[in-house]
Formats: structure tokens, C-alpha cells, sequence
């Protein structure tokens, strides 16, 4: 063995295939310590025809076929999963496990397993599976058949390591697998951020059909390329956004929906964050769970449809609700779009209008009983009942039979003050629009 203090040296062999010789005493920078010295001492290079190590390394490159077959063999026995993986899967496993004995050779050639700043592994070595590999098995999965490959190689080494070479070949492999391991980590970061990115524009497109009202067959196949299950009943909250990236803010979207165990379909329209959710018997309730993912002011929640097909009605009322939902400041939140039917009225939205037309005021013209009468001296009266009996020549009881029975009639109770401002908006709906019948029905 070599002292390193006198007499020739022996040529280090670049990567290149090039060589230089040493002056006597002096080291290579990246040898001074360590494994590596060890090895230069004892006359190993790392590539080439000099030393001992490349016949080791010849002897892994003859034997490169045959512990891609072991491995892939070890792994049928060892992993329940891999078993049931179809063949197409199973023989892409293959071609990766040759492509990383291989690469454990280029590496080793490289200087990868002697310096103490070991080469990087590079991604090609999964570059021969085709991408969907990466979405049919996953990171954990990937992480085990990397295990069982790096075993069979170990418990190989003996036969493949040259005389004296059986510790350093040992240190290699092990450096090796670390390598390999951080490359599988990429290829998968990388998938997943692709996947992500692609599902953050599918769900925006999805969420953009829904309020522009498209055929249930497009949002079917859009949610069915999410993986949506139509759990009923669905329905829609639209607050503002967090801002930042889309990516992370639907992240943090879904990660609420798991803990929840909800369907969650979410897009980013401009500076607002849309979410459909499906599965949530209580939608104000589950809206409430998903506060954390929106940016700050109200958070409007639309009523609750049996499918998605429907959930267009949802959202537009959830976004209508959104854009009137400054006129009340104090409104709590989330916020059902029902309650605020007034401002979303004065906003223009057809659906509230239509709504406090026919369900309100039309309610209390056919109920007839002088509801309509009363309604109106109430108001009139500024919500005293004495003044507003006075006015109609009625007991007081009398004027608080009939507000009950306007609460009953329309949802809305005059004695409240919300309340009475919908009943305030629907009398003038109502009067302004002559479709509506003015006289009661003999029903």
C-alpha cells in the first residue's frame, strides 16, 4: 500500500476518462479526509481500468440484469401490493430497477462513492416508466421497492466486490441508496406539483360552469375528473381570498375538507375564493369549519341543493349575496344568502326580487284577513302596536294576532327589526311589479 510520501503515485482518473499524475506529498483537496483517503491510499480510483475498484465495478455491470431480476423477485415475495400491481406495472418496475443498477455504475464512475461530497443522482434514473407510474404507485410504495433493491444489492456485495473491497463497496451502496431515495422525493415533489396545478385550473373551470349555469353532463365530467362523489346535499360559500398563490390557498381548502371529511371542489375567481361542498347535512355549520381558508369580511353561504347538477342556484346566490353583503355590515359569518334577500334586491339580483315578490308579498295578498292593511299601520305607526290598533279601530290583540299570522304566512316577523326591513322591501317589490295578483285566491 501506498504511504503517500515517497515514490510514484498512482494516476487519479477523472470522470472524463483523463489523467494526471500527483506530486509526491501532495493530496487532492476533496481525499484529504475520511473514506476517501482510505481509499486513495489503498490504491483505489474511481473509474477506469486502475485499482481494484474497477473490477468491482465491472463485476456490478455484468451482474446488472440479474439483481434487477432478484430485486423484482424479492419484491413479489416481500410486498403484498406488488403482487396485484398488472404486468404492464410490474415490467416498468423492472426497467426501473436495471435503470438504477446502471446508474449505481455511472455513479460509482463518477466519483460518487469516494468523495466526501457525493455526486447527485440524477432523475433520469425513472425516466424510463412512463409518468402515470408515478400516480399508479406512491411515494411510501416507491420508498419500499427502493428498500428491497438496495437489500438484494447488499446481500450481493461479497460476490460483487472485489478482494478488500467488500467495506468500501458496502459504504458506496449505502451512500447510494440515500441518493436514489432523494431522487425518488423529486420526481414525486414534482408530480405533485403538477397535479396540483392542473387540478387548481380544473376546479376553477368547474366552479366557473357552475355560475355561468353549463349542462350537468359538462360539470359530471369535470367533477368526475376531480374524483367528486355527489354526496348530497351540496352547496356553495363564496368569500374573499387570502390572496398569495392558488395553489396553497386551495391547499389549505382541502386540508380543512379532510379533517371534516367533506367533498370539497374549490376555485379562486379574481379576489374571491369559491367553495362547493358536498356531504354536510348543517351548510352554514360547514362553512363556519372552512372560515380559516378565506380572507377577511363575509362569507356567504348558498342554500343547500340534493346534487351538484343543481348547485348552480347555490352558487349564484351564494356571489349575489357576496356582492350585497357589505350593505349590512353587521351580518354574522358565515352568512346564509337567504338573509340578506333585501340587499341582494336592491343590488338587482332578479332571484331575490322574484323571491320577496312571490313569497312574501303574494303570500300576504292571498292570505287576505287585512294582513296587507295592518302591515302597513304598523309600519306607518313605527312599529308601536297601540298607535297602529288606534289606526285600524282594532284591539291591540287583534293587531298581534294578525302580526303573527303575517310571521307565519311570510317567515318574516314584523316585531323584528331584520325582518321588518324584507317585509318593507317585499310591500314595495310587490307594488311595483302588476304581475303579481292583488286580490286573494278562493283557495
Amino acid at each position: 500500500m501506498h504511504d503517500g510520501t515517497s515514490g510514484p503515485l498512482p494516476p487519479l482518473i477523472r470522470p472524463d476518462g483523463g489523467r494526471r499524475l500527483l506530486r509526491p506529498g501532495w493530496w487532492p483537496r476533496h481525499t484529504r479526509r475520511g473514506p476517501c483517503r482510505r481509499a486513495w491510499q489503498a490504491g483505489v480510483v474511481t473509474g477506469g481500468d486502475g485499482g481494484e475498484l474497477a473490477a468491482t465495478l465491472q463485476r456490478i455491470e455484468r451482474a446488472a440484469g440479474a439483481l434487477a431480476t432478484a430485486s423484482v423477485a424479492r419484491m413479489d415475495e416481500a410486498l403484498p401490493w406488488f403482487r396485484g400491481l398488472p404486468a404492464d406495472q410490474r415490467s416498468w418496475v423492472m426497467l426501473v430497477a436495471q435503470a438504477g443498477v446502471r446508474s449505481l455504475v455511472q455513479w460509482l464512475h463518477d466519483g460518487g462513492g469516494v468523495t466526501d461530497s457525493p455526486q447527485e443522482v440524477s432523475d433520469e434514473v425513472f425516466a424510463t416508466a412512463p409518468r402515470a407510474l408515478a400516480r399508479s404507485i406512491s411515494l411510501q410504495h416507491t420508498v419500499a421497492l427502493i428498500k428491497v433493491t438496495i437489500d438484494v444489492v447488499e446481500e450481493q456485495v461479497p460476490h460483487l466486490a472485489a478482494p478488500g473491497e467488500e467495506r468500501l463497496l458496502r459504504e458506496v451502496v449505502l451512500r447510494f441508496s440515500r441518493e436514489i431515495a432523494f431522487a425518488a422525493a423529486r420526481v414525486y415533489a414534482r408530480a405533485a406539483e403538477t397535479r396540483g396545478a392542473w387540478d387548481a385550473r380544473l376546479q376553477a373551470l368547474l366552479v366557473d360552469a357552475l355560475l355561468r349555469g353549463d349542462s350537468p353532463d359538462v360539470l359530471a365530467s369535470r367533477a368526475a375528473a376531480l374524483g367528486w362523489a355527489d354526496a348530497p346535499p351540496v352547496a356553495v360559500a363564496v368569500g374573499r381570498s387570502p390572496g398569495g398563490d392558488v395553489a396553497a390557498v386551495l391547499h389549505t381548502v382541502h386540508r380543512l375538507a379532510r379533517r371534516h371529511r367533506l367533498e370539497i371542489i374549490g376555485g379562486v375567481h379574481g379576489d374571491r375564493l369559491v367553495v362547493v361542498f358536498g356531504g354536510a347535512p348543517d351548510p352554514l355549520a360547514t362553512a363556519g369549519r372552512l372560515l380559516p381558508a378565506f380572507g377577511t369580511g363575509p362569507v356567504v353561504v348558498g342554500p343547500a341543493v340534493p346534487t351538484l347538477d343543481e348547485a348552480t342556484d347555490s352558487a349564484r346566490a351564494a356571489l349575489a349575496g357576496f356582492r350585497a353583503a357589505p350593505a349590512w355590515p353587521d351580518a354574522p359569518r358565515p352568512v346564509p344568502a337567504a338573509d340578506l334577500l333585501p340587499e341582494r334586491a336592491l343590488a338587482g339580483d332578479s332571484e331575490a326580487r322574484r323571491r320577496l315578490r312571490q313569497d312574501v308579498y303574494a303570500n300576504l295578498v292571498r292570505a287576505g284577513g287585512e294582513l296587507l292593511e295592518t302591515l302597513d299601520a304598523f309600519f306607518t305607526a313605527g312599529g308601536v302596536l297601540e298607535s297602529a290598533a288606534r289606526a285600524l279601530f282594532v284591539h291591540p290583540n287583534t293587531v298581534r294576532y294578525r302580526l303573527r299570522r303575517i310571521a307565519d304566512v311570510t317567515g318574516f316577523s314584523p316585531l323584528a327589526p331584520r325582518d321588518a326591513f324584507a317585509l318593507r322591501i317585499a310591500l314595495t317589490i310587490g307594488r311595483l311589479d302588476p304581475a303579481v295578483p292583488l286580490a286573494p285566491s278562493n283557495t
